[in-house]
């Protein structure tokens, strides 16, 4: 029988998960993930160094995972940071909006949802993205380094991809921050599971940072981001034969 399409879901991104598709589909398909690609690298290309904020979606501004997240976001953007998020609302307006009253710079890449997400309104730029690994490889691709909030399944994923690449070696050792050690309890005990069965490395432990205090999330960015790196702001100049302003 055939599956309905659900009606959240647009026609061409169900046809793109459904499996193989005619050559030609799948050739337009491609140039579409090259254009969003291009135009993801054309609007982020002059905003670093940028710091990541992941968290939830769902917790509003009377929540203390909002708040810390706020206060999380204007101490980044005093050391000189652009704060960069996913551009929705939650957590991911605390961390813009505490960067963004700090008088720092605040971005987002916005995913193109029928629900939860819309750009909020506390950014200096963003731009909307079709599709989720194009936006996760933009998040990581400015970053030097990576806070997690609280959050849901989309935070973990954000968490583990980030986790795997430098795992894996494919980006440097940024720093990978968890913050909230009670939220993340079940999470943190996981983790301890997979070292001791030997499914990731004792030292792969290390690449991950468990807190709950901001001054010390500052702390660890100083030391493992900017004095780890030599990290200084670069002046790139947009040019005009490349369209850019």
């Amino acid at each position: 029988m055939e599956t309905k399409i659900n009606y959240h879901l647009k026609k061409s991104e169900f046809s793109f998960l459904k499996g193989p598709r005619s050559r030609l589909k799948e050739l337009f398909f491609t140039f579409r993930v090259q254009y969003n690609f291009i135009k993801g690298f054309r609007e982020m290309h002059f905003i670093g160094p940028c710091i990541t904020v992941f968290g939830s979606a769902r917790f509003g501004p009377e929540s203390e995972h909002y708040k810390n997240a706020e206060s999380i976001g204007a101490e980044l953007a005093k050391l000189g940071f652009t704060v960069m998020t996913g551009g929705g609302p939650g957590i991911m307006e605390a961390a813009n909006k505490g960067a963004y009253l700090a008088g720092g710079r605040s971005v987002g890449v916005n995913i193109i949802l029928p629900f939860e997400q819309k750009p909020n309104p506390y950014l200096h730029k963003w731009i909307d993205i079709p599709y989720f690994f194009i936006r996760k490889f933009l998040l990581i691709k400015y970053s030097y380094a990576f806070i997690v909030m609280p959050g849901g399944m989309g935070t973990l994923d954000e968490l583990f991809e980030a986790a795997t690449l430098i795992q894996t070696k494919i980006i440097q050792n940024f720093p990978v921050v968890i913050f909230d050690s009670v939220y993340h309890k079940d999470l943190i005990e996981h983790l301890d599971m997979m070292a001791k069965n030997g499914s990731i490395s004792p030292e792969d432990m290390e690449l991950i940072f468990i807190t709950d205090s901001t001054e010390e999330v500052i702390s660890h960015i100083k030391k493992n981001s900017i004095e780890r790196f030599g990290l200084v702001k670069e002046n790139y100049k947009p040019k005009w034969w490349f369209g850019e302003i």
